[in-house]
């Protein structure tokens, strides 16, 4: 998978404001490859659309706020990913969205590639990028720190291994909020 030489971004604005019936939630959904109920479902009608559009999806976030919401999709392919394929992708998944409706309220599609400061979703996204430095903020404080910069060291089953200095952490995905890449630049 290529970073791409292009970062895109393509916003498109959904939905018209509804009552307040399934309103959002105030949490982040995070999505590819997580056991959340709402992710799962998004993922299952955006999946299909990324890849007809030539694509692969990299991962999302869906951000509530109040009444309206941001669904930020990142999307990858081996040639890297050009704003055609960002619009694309949003006209597609718009499509779909004005049918299935699995986000009430408005919201903002945003779609784009995931960057050189790629955020890491999935574990097979942490094994790929062993040897990277990485940005991890954590659920909770772990040994009185909620966010760790070093270098991702490894995966062991369900855990990521991230050098920090003279010290390792093993730390389990899931007390992982949000991990990136911190990129170099020679």
């Amino acid at each position: 998978m290529g970073l791409g030489p292009i970062f895109c971004f393509w916003r498109w604005r959904q939905g018209a404001a509804r009552d307040s019936e399934g309103a959002a939630r105030s949490d982040v959904v995070k999505g590819s490859g997580g056991s959340d109920r709402r992710a799962a479902d998004i993922e299952a009608l955006i999946r299909p659309q990324i890849a007809a559009a030539g694509c692969e999806l990299w991962g999302f976030e869906l951000l509530p706020s109040g009444r309206h919401s941001t669904l930020r999709i990142y999307i990858d392919r081996e040639e890297g990913v050009s704003v055609d394929d960002c619009e694309a992708v949003s006209r597609r998944v718009s499509a779909v969205f004005d049918v299935e409706e699995p986000i009430s309220g408005q919201y903002t599609l945003e779609v784009s590639s995931p960057g050189m400061d790629r955020i890491l979703f999935r574990l097979e996204h942490y094994a790929e990028s062993v040897g990277e430095t990485v940005e991890i903020r954590l659920n909770q404080p772990f040994e009185g720190r909620r966010k760790l910069t070093g270098v991702l060291a490894g995966v062991e089953d369900d855990e990521v291994v991230v050098q920090v200095g003279e010290d390792e952490y093993l730390l389990p995905l899931e007390w992982i909020q949000r991990a990136r890449i911190v990129p170099r630049f020679e």
